[in-house]
């Protein structure tokens, strides 16, 4: 069950609000942008017409990673690649403890949207939770990289991913989509390729979240 600390932080980001005490690399970069662009809901009818706050936002976030050091030249070599996802390179860490995964936020209307949902898989699922490591351009498209926990297991079943959500307050929609009404969080595709299980427990290694 989600904790009342937890709870009190999910109020915040729904609220648009930046969270207190937190100096991870996603929360500051989220909050930089919401004090320069806001903090509207996500409106699926409105994506291609955000489109121009999206462009805007990758000019801030190219000047900022330049700023602050953590712009990168280059991505993991190809002998480093484990696969692609619907929107993630994803490459095997030196330390074979880890993944990093490359991102253009390709599932958010803007960049505010993609750092509230890594924001939000962070308090929810804190085992696989993402560090930004920085920026980096890849064909063209600014991209977000982070390093994230390996976990070895199998592909979780849809009826243990179900059970697990629903007791956590989410119901299931449509297909693999939840909502969680008390906060208007969605939670979107959840397969069980995006679901780890290790020895009974269940580890989700990809989320999409949106506020509605």
């Amino acid at each position: 069950m989600i904790s009342d600390e937890i709870k009190r932080k999910l109020h915040d980001i729904i609220r648009g609000t930046s969270l207190q005490g937190s100096t991870d690399h996603c929360s500051t970069i989220r909050s930089l942008l919401i004090e320069g662009f806001g903090a509207d809901p996500t409106v699926k009818g409105q994506f291609e017409s955000r489109a121009v706050v999206k462009e805007k936002q990758t000019i801030f976030l190219k000047s900022y990673a330049l700023q602050s050091e953590i712009w990168l030249s280059s991505l993991p070599p190809d002998s480093q690649y484990l696969t692609r996802g619907g929107e993630s390179k994803v490459f095997m860490d030196l330390d074979k403890l880890n993944v990093i995964k490359v991102n253009d936020s390709v599932y958010y209307a803007t960049w505010t949207e993609y750092f509230t949902s890594l924001v939000v898989h962070n308090l929810l699922f804190p085992s696989t939770a993402y560090t930004l490591i920085g920026f980096a351009q890849d064909s063209g498209n600014l991209c977000a990289v982070l390093r994230q926990p390996f976990v070895e297991g199998e592909q979780a079943k849809l009826e243990d991913i179900k059970a697990l959500l629903t007791f956590n307050e989410f119901t299931n929609t449509k297909r693999q989509d939840y909502l969680n009404k008390e906060f208007g969080l969605v939670l979107e595709d959840m397969h069980d390729e995006n679901v780890i299980s290790r020895e009974n427990v269940l580890f989700f290694i990809d989320t999409v979240f949106y506020v509605v």
